[in-house]
């Protein structure tokens, strides 16, 4: 009935105020929800109090404590949006969480409803299980291999995941969150203690490093090794850069081991014919020695001789003694003439197998493409005439160079003709350029060309000059010409500049090179 002290109203405005309620309540535009907001609005009590007693019983729920409360609030939620069927959900849970009768020994009596209470839907077992196991294979299965250094953890977290597979009551639930949050904070605990650890040992293994490149500076077989785990140390370490890495110095490693062992024997080998070449010296003494007593001696006899028949006898033991005397010493000789040649042969042999080993050093610090070298060995070029610039006050001038429409090359023919590609500019860079030059593969299609003792004009000219080199020597891919330019920009070391501003001034001419119109080469201010 309409309440008689309430202003009318126009239906116009109620019927606006009426939407407005709707869209700002969130309330579904049905005619029954219209209705109930369009006689609220007006002041029409409804004839049924359904709802009213349906949010009462939702708010003397949300008055009381625990679990209680949580209960009304999604009762007054459901209300609200007048969703029933979510209303009914709530209420059967909660009827049967608290209504059904405890087992006991006795059997109770039946009970006897108007309406049976309904059971949960099927979904919401389906799901609760779902979530129940895969709480507990994470605990039980995911964690343990991440906590191998960890056995304290290990055991917790598999009595964890026992508790989340046989939860299935309130009680047992509140004992798993209250379990499950205590090993949280172990967890993390442990993971910030492991990753503290973690870094003290990278430092330890640097430190480490460092001391061994001091100990073994003059070995240049070593040098490629420590400066490839400096390479990685110096990165983000991940499980792929740890396998390139491993596979890498295992195969230098063995090649290493290989030439170390007939650098030994070559090294043996030179000590013994030492050992010969001064026992034979020794032996030309001895026999000298004995050869200049034995002349005095007789001298002595010459000056005591009586006639000629003893002279004679003298003479002839003066030549025995001087041609046996002759033949020992040419036998020395000869002896230690060949000792010479074996030990000249031995350190040719030392030198080879020295220079094959830092070559193998050299390995890890070119580019397994091109060969030419790779970030590392680029950097370590950069410091070397960093610090020769710094200390004769020379011209150092850098060129990055870019193959044009590279990725059209690749998508058109394929990746093997990109590689091959980057290998003919790198072997026209390096015929071309002179041998104190050196190009590195800076990244992708870049290159990075490091011109020692030039000016930015003669850096320039020469870069230009290698383009014209590079439209001269065709690259040839299954029989067909293809066309290949590059654009480049050239940067020449200020004063006092550090390696990153070079090369960003270099990269960033080699973009004007490329926006106005590519095989250009563009010097930097």
């Amino acid at each position: 009935m309409r309440d008689k002290s309430a202003p009318p109203k126009n239906p116009a405005e109620v019927a606006r105020e009426t939407f407005s309620r709707l869209a700002r309540e969130r309330i579904a535009p049905t005619p029954d929800n219209y209705r109930d907001i369009y006689n609220e609005i007006v002041g029409i009590v409804s004839e049924s109090n359904a709802e009213s007693v349906l949010a009462g019983f939702a708010q003397h729920l949300v008055a009381m404590p625990g679990e209680a409360a949580t209960v009304g609030e999604q009762l007054r939620t459901a209300l609200k949006a007048r969703d029933w069927t979510d209303y009914s959900a709530c209420l059967i849970a909660l009827g049967n969480r608290h209504l059904l009768p405890k087992p006991v020994i006795a059997t109770p009596a039946p009970v006897v409803t108007s309406r049976p209470i309904e059971a949960p839907p099927a979904d919401v077992d389906i799901q609760v299980k779902q979530l129940r196991e895969m709480l507990s294979r994470t605990l039980g299965y995911a964690l343990p291999p991440l906590l191998i250094n960890a056995p304290e953890l290990i055991a917790e977290a598999e009595a964890v995941s026992a508790m989340a597979k046989d939860a299935r009551s309130d009680i047992a639930l509140t004992d798993l969150a209250a379990r499950l949050k205590k090993f949280c904070f172990k967890l993390d605990t442990k993971g910030g203690d492991l990753a503290e650890q973690q870094e003290l040992l990278l430092q330890l293994f640097r430190l480490l490093l460092e001391n061994v490149a001091e100990l073994l500076e003059d070995d240049s077989w070593l040098r490629g090794q420590i400066g490839a785990v400096h390479k990685l140390l110096s990165g983000p370490i991940t499980h792929l850069a740890l396998k390139d890495a491993t596979a890498s110095l295992k195969e230098v490693i063995y090649q290493q081991g290989l030439l170390k062992h007939s650098l030994s024997e070559a090294k043996i080998t030179v000590k013994s014919m030492m050992l010969t070449f001064v026992e034979r010296l020794g032996a030309v003494a001895d026999s000298t020695g004995d050869y200049h007593h034995k002349i005095d001696q007789y001298a002595k006899k010459i000056s005591v001789a009586q006639d000629v028949k003893d002279l004679n006898q003298i003479l002839d033991g003066v030549m025995r003694e001087t041609r046996a005397a002759q033949e020992e010493a040419l036998r020395s000789r000869d002896q230690m003439e060949s000792a010479r040649q074996e030990m000249t042969a031995a350190e040719d042999r030392i030198h080879k197998l020295e220079s094959q080993l830092e070559h193998l050093s050299e390995l890890v610090r070119e580019d397994e493409l091109t060969g030419s070298l790779n970030r590392r060995g680029l950097d370590e070029v950069l410091e070397r005439e960093f610090a020769r610039v710094d200390r004769k006050g020379t011209n150092l001038c850098v060129a990055m160079l870019d193959v044009d429409d590279f990725k059209r090359l690749n998508d058109t023919h394929g990746h093997l003709a990109g590689d091959g590609a980057l290998v003919h500019l790198v072997g026209i860079v390096k015929d071309t350029l002179r041998t104190m030059d050196v190009v590195g593969r800076f990244g992708g299609e870049e290159f990075l060309v490091i011109l020692p003792d030039t000016t930015l004009a003669l850096a320039t000219q020469t870069i230009t000059r290698l383009q014209r080199e590079l439209t001269k020597r065709i690259f040839m891919f299954n029989n067909e010409q293809l066309l290949m330019t590059f654009s480049a920009g050239v940067a020449a070391r200020q004063p006092n500049e550090g390696v990153p501003s070079l090369i960003s001034r270099a990269d960033g001419a080699l973009y004007d090179a490329k926006k106005t119109g590519k095989n250009r080469v563009v010097a930097a201010q």
